[in-house]
């Protein structure tokens, strides 16, 4: 099989250059079953796809309900729903600024959303997927941020607030909270090394996270088995993604 990775691409606005790489990216991704008619993808993407996994901050921000979603995301919304018919599996990890994805996702689509992690079997391989901002530690100011975001306070708030109000408020909150230092994300990756260095101990083969904004892959040989510790970047500054195939994880750049 061949999946693949990619997260923090942050889409907000479908006239801005990342949202143009990202949807000619999946333009240039085919499911198992071929687009209708037999016509191949358009673009110059990653090509043969089996399974599409988003993991976390895909939107800049979420809010939607019954089917009612931000406008600038339809085009790329369309588009996971014709790979979907084409036959691939799509999973969504909730990230920090994405968040109560399952009612629309998973309700109205019939995708997988996996609101703290996911554990994948790929080809017999044990893979842990994550968005990543559950291994902050638990006194830290992202994970009481993440806690009250995530309350059914705020989850029912939001299901009552006009929609106009709602998105306003989320697109202000995101833009301001997704800068990152170069000293934050390595101590970001640092932090999910020793995460995955644990999990290779209980089995498993590869730990795949987001939300460092940094492209990083490394190898680990244990008991002569190779282990995977996979963050995919962003696609603000380096349009990075995630590549399983044949049995082997790869870190692969996408030029728009």
């Amino acid at each position: 099989m061949r999946a693949i990775f990619l997260s923090d691409t942050h889409l907000i606005d479908r006239h801005e250059p990342v949202y143009g790489a990202v949807m000619r990216f999946l333009e240039g991704l085919q499911g198992p079953r071929g687009a209708p008619g037999g016509v191949q993808a358009p673009g110059d993407g990653a090509g043969r796809c089996d399974a599409l996994f988003l993991a976390g901050d895909f939107f800049d921000f979420w809010f939607g309900r019954e089917g009612r979603i931000f406008p600038d995301f339809l085009p790329v919304i369309e588009r996971l729903t014709a790979l979907r018919d084409q036959g691939v599996r799509i999973g969504l990890c909730e990230g920090n600024h994405d968040f109560f994805l399952g009612d629309y996702f998973t309700g109205v689509l019939g995708m997988e959303v996996f609101p703290d992690w996911a554990e994948l079997d790929l080809d017999g391989k044990r893979v842990l997927l994550t968005h990543g901002d559950v291994i902050d530690p638990p006194d830290s100011g992202a994970a009481l941020v993440r806690k009250v975001l995530r309350s059914p306070f705020i989850y029912r708030l939001q299901r009552i607030l006009p929609f106009p109000f709602v998105w306003r408020a989320a697109r202000l909150t995101s833009l301001a909270s997704r800068r990152f230092s170069g000293e934050a994300e390595s101590l970001l990756v640092d932090g999910m090394r020793r995460f995955a260095l644990e999990k290779f101990g209980e089995g498993y083969d590869a730990v795949i996270c987001g939300h460092s904004h940094r492209p990083v892959i490394e190898h680990y040989e244990t008991a002569g088995l190779t282990r995977t510790f996979l963050t995919l970047g962003d696609w603000l500054r380096h349009c990075s993604f995630g590549v399983f195939e044949d049995g082997v994880f790869s870190l692969s750049f996408y030029k728009p």
